[in-house]
Parts: C-alpha cells; sequence; structure tokens
C-alpha cells in the first residue's frame, strides 16, 4: 500500500492532479538539485523519505504537504544530490584493514619504502610481524636497484629489518615482497618449487628474491600475522571500511569475494542492524564446499536490505602490473611471459555449473586478453546449457585488455564489464611498456567499444587497490588523464551520463537491483549522496575536488560535512 500511495503523490511533479492526503516525511531533501536518473522525472527541487523508501520527487512547493512535526528538513543550499553510489567492485573487509597496516602506497621509491619499514620496526619486539600494502616498483623514481624483472630484491630490506618478518603486499593485491626472516619462518628457500598458478622470483645464482606472485604469495601468508582474524579485529575492519564509504557517498558496495565465515559475520551484524552500508556479496569459496553449502548462502535483502549474496568469484588469472595477467601474445617488457593462469578450465566450469543450479551469478576476475577469451567461453557454453534468465548478468571482473574480435561478445552474450574507471589512469604509466602500443590502443580498458557495442559497463575502484573514492575513477572515466596531465586514448572515454549510470543504475542492474537501487524514483530505496557539484556539466578540473556534503542510507542522513 505505501508503494502505491508513494507513486499517487508523485502526480504532482509530472502534471496530474492530487489524489489524496500526503503521508508525512521522515526525511525531505531541499534547496538544490535533485538529479534522479529517472527517465520519468530527471530532475526535481525536493526529495521526501519515509519508512526507507523514496516517497516522492517533485517541486519545493508540493513537497512541502509531506513536511510534518517530526520531518527533519534538510536544505542542500543549491548543492546537487544524486542516487547513492555504488562500489562495484572492491574488497571490503581488506580496505579496512588495509587502515590497520602499513600504507606503502606514498612511497616515492625503494629507499622511502625501506625507510618506513624500518621506522614501524622501531620500538616492537623482534619477531612481531610488520604488514603492509601499497607499493608499485613502476611509479618509483629512481628505479629499484638490483632487481630482477624490475621488482625489488629483498637484501636491503632484510638488512635494515633483520629481527622482524615483513610481509609487504603489491598495490595490485597479486604479488608480496617478504624480508628473509620471514621467508626463514616461512621455509622458502632456494630449492622451494613454485606452486601452481605462482611464482618464486629468483636472481642469477638461483636465490629467492623474496618478491612471490600470485599463488606464491601464500607460502609466505600461511605463517604471516597477516589480515583480520578475531571478532574484534574484523568488526574493527568493517568500521573502518565503512567510515571510508560513507564519507566518499558510497551506500552500495559490491563485495569482491569473500569465505563463508566473514558472510557469516556480516549475516549476524545485518541481522542485529549494525552493518553500516549496504553490501552484495560474492562467495569466494571452493567448488566442492560450494555444492555443500551453495543453498544456505543465497540470501536477498537480509537485515533490512543491508545484505544479499547471490554471487560466486572466480580468478583465472593475475595483474597487468605484476606481469600476471594472461595475454595471448608475451608482455612487450618480458617477451618470455605471457602471463599465469591461476585455475584449469575444467574448474571455471563447474563453478559456472553451480551457478547456473542455484540461480548465482558468476563473477570472474579476468584482467588479460586471453583470460577473458576463456572466461567468455565458458560463460557461452553455460549459457547454452541453462538458457534461463537467471543463468544471465553474469560478470567478467576488470576485463581491462580485450582482444578486439571479442569486444562485441560482451554484449552478445549479457555478460556486465566490471571495469574500474582509475585503474587506467593509474596503471597508464606503464601499460604501454606492457602491451606495446597497437594492443594498448585496441584493447586496454576498452569503455568506449564496450558501450559502443551495447554491453553494460559499470564502474568500481578494486579497493584497496585503489582508493575507493568515487569522485576519482568518475574523472579519470571521462577524461582518461593521469600523472602530467597527458592522457592515456581519450577516445575510449564515457561521457558524464555514461560514468554517472556506471556508478549508480547500470550497477544495481548488474546486480539484479534495479528495482530497488540506483535513481530516485517513489519506491525505492531511500540511499542518495549529495554533493558540491554537479557531475555532469562541472568543470572537469573541479571533479576531484567535489565535497561529499551528505550520504544518505534509508532515508537517515548517515554522514554530513562539517
Amino acid at each position: 500500500m505505501t508503494r502505491l500511495l508513494a507513486l499517487i503523490v508523485l502526480m504532482p511533479a509530472i502534471g496530474a492532479p492530487r489524489a489524496i492526503a500526503a503521508e508525512k516525511a521522515d526525511l525531505v531533501l531541499r534547496g538544490g538539485l535533485i538529479v534522479t536518473l529517472d527517465d520519468s522525472c530527471p530532475t526535481a527541487e525536493a526529495l521526501v523519505c519515509r519508512g526507507g523508501r523514496i516517497l516522492a520527487v517533485g517541486s519545493k512547493r508540493e513537497v512541502s504537504r509531506h513536511i510534518g512535526p517530526d520531518t527533519r528538513v534538510v536544505d542542500i543550499a543549491g548543492k546537487t544530490a544524486f542516487p547513492g553510489f555504488i562500489e562495484g567492485h572492491g574488497h571490503f573487509l581488506a580496505l579496512g584493514e588495509s587502515r590497520m597496516i602499513l600504507d606503502l602506497s606514498k612511497a616515492a621509491n625503494w629507499d622511502e619504502l625501506v625507510e618506513q619499514v624500518r621506522g614501524a620496526a622501531a620500538g616492537r619486539p623482534p619477531g612481531q610481524w610488520i604488514v603492509g600494502r601499497g607499493w608499485h616498483q613502476a611509479r618509483w623514481n629512481p628505479p629499484v636497484e638490483p632487481q630482477v624483472e624490475g621488482y625489488p630484491v629483498h637484501t636491503d630490506l632484510s638488512r635494515a629489518v633483520p629481527a622482524h618478518p615483513v610481509l609487504l603486499t603489491h598495490a595490485s593485491g597479486h604479488m608480496s615482497l617478504a624480508n628473509a626472516k620471514a621467508m626463514e619462518l616461512a621455509g622458502v628457500g632456494a630449492e622451494t618449487k613454485s606452486p601452481a598458478g605462482g611464482e618464486i622470483l629468483h636472481d642469477r645464482n638461483g636465490r629467492p628474491t623474496g618478491v612471490f606472485r600470485e599463488m606464491a604469495q601464500g607460502l609466505v601468508r600461511r605463517v604471516a600475522d597477516y589480515g583480520a582474524k578475531t571478532d574484534g579485529q574484523i568488526d574493527e575492519a568493517i568500521r573502518l571500511a565503512s567510515e571510508e564509504c560513507l564519507r566518499k557517498g558510497i551506500t552500495s558496495f559490491h563485495d569482491a569475494g569473500s569465505s563463508f565465515d566473514r558472510i557469516d559475520r556480516y549475516r549476524r551484524l545485518a541481522a542485529e542492524g549494525r552493518l553500516p552500508i549496504r553490501l552484495w556479496v560474492m562467495i569466494s569459496e571452493s567448488n566442492e564446499r560450494l555444492a555443500k553449502r551453495l543453498p544456505d548462502y543465497r540470501m536477498i535483502g537480509a537485515g533490512g536490505g543491508f545484505l544479499t549474496v547471490r554471487a560466486i568469484k572466480r580468478l583465472i588469472d593475475g595483474a597487468l602490473g605484476a606481469h600476471g595477467a594472461w595475454l595471448l601474445e608475451p608482455y612487450d617488457d618480458l617477451p618470455e611471459g605471457r602471463g599465469l593462469q591461476l585455475i584449469p578450465i575444467g574448474q571455471l566450469r563447474e563453478t559456472a555449473r553451480l551457478a547456473a543450479e542455484h540461480g548465482m551469478q558468476l563473477c570472474t576476475h579476468a584482467i588479460g586478453d586471453r583470460a577473458n577469451r576463456e572466461v567468455l567461453d565458458v560463460y557461452e557454453r553455460a549459457f547454452t546449457a541453462y538458457p534461463s534468465e537467471q543463468s544471465r548478468r553474469w560478470r567478467i571482473e576488470h576485463a581491462q585488455h580485450l582482444h578486439p574480435d571479442d569486444i562485441p561478445r560482451f554484449a552478445q552474450l549479457g555478460v556486465v564489464a566490471a571495469m574500474q574507471g582509475n585503474h587506467c589512469t593509474s596503471d597508464a604509466v606503464f601499460v604501454i611498456d606492457r602491451l606495446g602500443k597497437r594492443r594498448s590502443r585496441e584493447g586496454a580498458y576498452p569503455w568506449r567499444s564496450l558501450l559502443d557495442s551495447g554491453a553494460t559497463v559499470i564502474n568500481g575502484t578494486d579497493t584497496p587497490v585503489e582508493d575507493v573514492d568515487p569522485l576519482g575513477s568518475f574523472h579519470a572515466s571521462v577524461t582518461r588523464r593521469f600523472a602530467g596531465g597527458a592522457t592515456f586514448f581519450p577516445e575510449q572515454c564515457m561521457t558524464r551520463e555514461e560514468a554517472l549510470r556506471s556508478y549508480t543504475i547500470d550497477a544495481a542492474w548488474a546486480a539484479f537491483e534495479e528495482n530497488l537501487k540506483g535513481s530516485l524514483a517513489p519506491g525505492k530505496l531511500a540511499d542518495a549522496v549529495v554533493l558540491s557539484e554537479d557531475l555532469r556539466n562541472c568543470p572537469a578540473e573541479r571533479i576531484l575536488s567535489t565535497r561529499v556534503e551528505y550520504t544518505i542510507i534509508d532515508g537517515k542522513v548517515v554522514y554530513a560535512a562539517e
């Protein structure tokens, strides 16, 4: 009944007569511009929220009758409201955990990184683990020496911090660097073999350099004090991640891979009303565990709409920055390498079968052109075997480098390209070195080509790989401008409207949530963000300085700028 009334009270905003007495609102936004992304009423002067849903949009005069003695009225003072941003691919708990360890992203070179770790070790008892994340050798000036394949050798780090085991994760998350003490505790030596889907880098004398690529990271992580483990640590990571997202206008978060145990924690918090942000979660578990437990973990809108689990996550290759992306042709700067295949194709096919039979989406990390082609082949085979609509809207996470022949297949198969705008501008400093100019022009971050072919492209940041700020990815999506002012094949830019949709209604569609989220329309969840600028037309140079004034979830102001 409430939804029907909401539709009726919308009528004055589109020229129809008023039919019934108005319900009183919990929250009204007015005094600025409301950009709805709803074609029936693209803009309005005011937004009305009641019971966690949008009751109406319209002019100030039309919605004034919804204001009662208990209504909170927020004057947005000429600012612009949009649907709440949806982070289309990130790692929620890892975002919080990254705030609890060393942040190495600001180290300008190898020497600065070593000094940062040395400083962290000072005052800590010997034997205590030092963990950090965020280093990227391609952004260091000067380049590191000594090096193997462009990556550092642990000797300086081990000399500076000999008594503390150190494990430092690459910015991409697909590589780690360990010092001698950490390798000793892990039992890694010159004779240690690289595991399937991973690689231990060695120097010319056959000694491990301390760099562990892809699945080889597990050799050290299994003994390291890495990541939140206790309930208290997990709750703190959730709090930190939520605060960061709310401060940056994110109301929903597509979590790209959580275990059953982590999902159990989210479910308890959601049931208790203590999950601050809406989570849409991909399950990351083995096929064997999925087969046994999947029916118990498919949930839609649990905890009053704060938790949905309806997807499975897989990784088929690594990252371009760590030479782990699986390519059709060798790397230009590593001619003997084509990246790494992390799982057998047969294993991915079995995951596809489980997903189709249980009504789950399959979301596969694929960065290289070979990886994307293989995943598209698996999806096409599954869609033929399971033609139900429930087996569609499967996703490829990242889809960073595509062969031109495979770009039209996304639209043909209905596969979502879940991409990250700021990966393009962050990686631009090394992409041409990795792929060469021809491959980079034809298929690196090809947003325009995908959109023109009819594919759905959604946006995100892959946080904590990148800053979770949607404004950074929005700016990258519409400018492709990176450090120094240069642009990376700007013919592949999105329009402003496309970039907005990629963070709102299209991201909602990619999660089967377009009837709940992504636009400000009566009956939908009352999730919105108020910005200091209108992203549709403000100068590009002001996008990055745009301020989040308010973040609203469930019709409540959950963040307000001071």
